[in-house]
């Protein structure tokens, strides 16, 4: 396993501006001007990744207001989002690089983090942590497990 070199709780978020998966551009401070956000950076291809964004889907309507952010283009975005019935707002992530997430050094997906409405990074989950899922339950206002999921304590990114 690698060292995790992702930005800590605490840091500044990093500004940014992508394309929707729709086609619109949008920006960080955007998003903030309506409060906090959970930014979740993932892959089509990654299978925690395919474990956990159903789970963040159950908490969309919370109140953290949560942002997909693909490394995959539009149209594999789109596949994912149909094969495991994902409806989050999504932005793309695979122009030029990797800009954003290269900006919040993620080496692993998925990779979550709470922006709070100053800026600062309030949390930050690498993988799939159940402790972490649940802590972000009780800010969406919506538990992310009902009764006979099979939810592991932990799933490496």
């Amino acid at each position: 396993m690698g060292i995790d070199k992702s930005l800590k709780t605490g840091s500044a978020a990093p500004k940014f501006r992508l394309k929707t998966l729709g086609g619109e551009v949008k920006s960080l401070d955007e998003y903030l001007a309506k409060g906090p956000v959970l930014l979740i950076f993932f892959k089509g291809a990654c299978p925690t990744c395919q474990f956990t964004l159903p789970y963040l889907e159950r908490m969309k309507n919370g109140k953290l207001r949560l942002i997909a952010i693909s490394q995959d283009d539009a149209e594999s975005t789109a596949a994912f989002h149909d094969s495991f019935r994902v409806s989050l707002e999504t932005l793309l992530d695979d122009d030029d690089g990797y800009p954003v997430s290269n900006a919040y050094r993620i080496t692993n997906v998925p990779s979550i983090f709470t922006i709070e409405e100053d800026g600062l990074i309030g949390s930050v989950t690498i993988g799939f942590v159940k402790r972490d899922m649940e802590a972000i339950g009780v800010r969406c206002g919506i538990a992310p497990f009902r009764s006979g999921d099979y939810v592991p304590e932990w799933k490496a990114g």
